[in-house]
């Protein structure tokens, strides 16, 4: 590695004057905008923006359409409303998400927690920490701990080993993860010393962030290749942007390359009804057609899960094209990839009984659309 992380860190772009070493814009709109919501841009990912308003920069670099977002809301997924200890979000019954740093490499514009990047609601402390394991450790119901953030990942590796110690003592947590964008937008963190303490609290799964091909770089391919030295699986989390990854041949390049640095693609998120990302957003049958796309094309394996995160803390439901036409007690009728039509005949209810005359002619039947 040729530059500690730390270092190359301290040379991020915080202000928007910086941005003019590399591009000749007008930074007045993106001051503006950069004085509600703050930016920070880690020196590493910055480098990746090859042009002015390209799918890097949207990402990362403030643009006047955060202040014209008549619908957006603060807090979208109601985590506050199901906080019932500072920074611990308990929405379903098995699992928790702790908040655990107030830091992030790079700001991402798309923040579902935009309403407290740069502006901080909760001082992270071990008392807050230790309130929040308590509440794990006072409900064994919970099997399932995330952490995130922020960005867990920016702690110090003594901290990220002080939560993990402390929470793989308590018998009924089966499972630990971590949610970080760390492998993305500063890969030079994810180092071996990390890696071997982490190895340490198995299962442990770590969920990384990648929104664009061109964010798979060496660079990250070494991070991730770390982790999964380490025995961690990874699952990827991207956010459906317009303008970034909202073409179907831009997110199959995507996720191909995942799977080429060990990297299953997990969830593609619906965009959060967030206040100051309604440019982000698009129509839910972009991410439709996305999934039929992948569908049948390219690896089972590489086809994330398309899911819309319930406005109100509804949780995570997740969205199929329509594959099956109609069904009743004698069949399903499905479609495929092709768009083919098939019949696949039911058992009669109950199922044990094996009935008498086949209720179909042929093994199976196909019908031509």
């Amino acid at each position: 590695m040729s530059e500690d992380w730390k270092s190359i860190l301290k040379k991020s772009i915080t202000r928007p004057e910086q941005i003019l070493e590399r591009f000749k814009v007008d930074i007045e709109p993106i001051k503006a905008v950069a004085e509600k919501y703050p930016m920070f841009v880690s020196r590493y990912y910055f480098n990746l923006i090859e042009e002015v308003d390209d799918p890097i920069w949207k990402q990362c670099i403030p643009s006047p359409l955060e202040l014209q977002d008549p619908y957006g809301y603060e807090d979208p997924l109601n985590e506050e409303g199901d906080s019932p200890v500072p920074g611990l979000v308990h929405r379903y019954p098995d699992r928790v998400l702790m908040c655990v740093s107030n830091s992030c490499a790079t700001y991402c514009r798309f923040c579902t927690r935009k309403r407290k990047v740069g502006k901080p609601a909760i001082n992270f402390t071990d008392e807050i920490y230790l309130a929040q394991i308590q509440y794990v450790r006072e409900n064994p119901s919970i099997r399932d701990v995330l952490l995130s953030g922020g960005d867990p990942f920016m702690l110090p590796d003594e901290k990220i080993e002080f939560l993990l110690k402390k929470l793989r003592a308590i018998p009924h947590v089966e499972i630990l993860r971590i949610g970080s964008r760390v492998p993305c937008t500063l890969p030079q963190r994810i180092t071996p010393r990390l890696c071997r303490m982490l190895k340490k609290y198995h299962p442990l799964y770590v969920n990384v962030h990648f929104e664009h091909p061109r964010e798979i770089t060496d660079e990250a391919e070494r991070a991730c290749g770390l982790l999964a030295d380490a025995g961690i699986p990874l699952g990827n989390q991207s956010v459906l942007l317009r303008g970034v990854n909202d073409d179907p041949d831009v997110m199959k390049s995507l996720v191909q390359k995942l799977l080429k640095i060990r990297v299953r693609p997990y969830y593609l998120f619906q965009m959060d009804l967030v206040k100051g990302t309604y440019h982000f957003r698009t129509r839910v049958e972009v991410g439709l057609k996305i999934l039929e796309n992948l569908i049948g094309k390219t690896s089972g394996l590489a086809v994330p899960r398309f899911v819309i995160d319930a406005p109100g803390g509804g949780g995570k439901i997740p969205l199929q094209p329509e594959y099956v036409l109609s069904m009743d007690d004698e069949k399903v009728v499905l479609r495929n990839y092709e768009g083919n039509i098939y019949v696949y005949p039911q058992i009669p209810r109950g199922g044990e009984e094996i009935p008498s005359t086949p209720r179909f002619h042929q093994p199976y039947a196909q019908l031509r659309g």
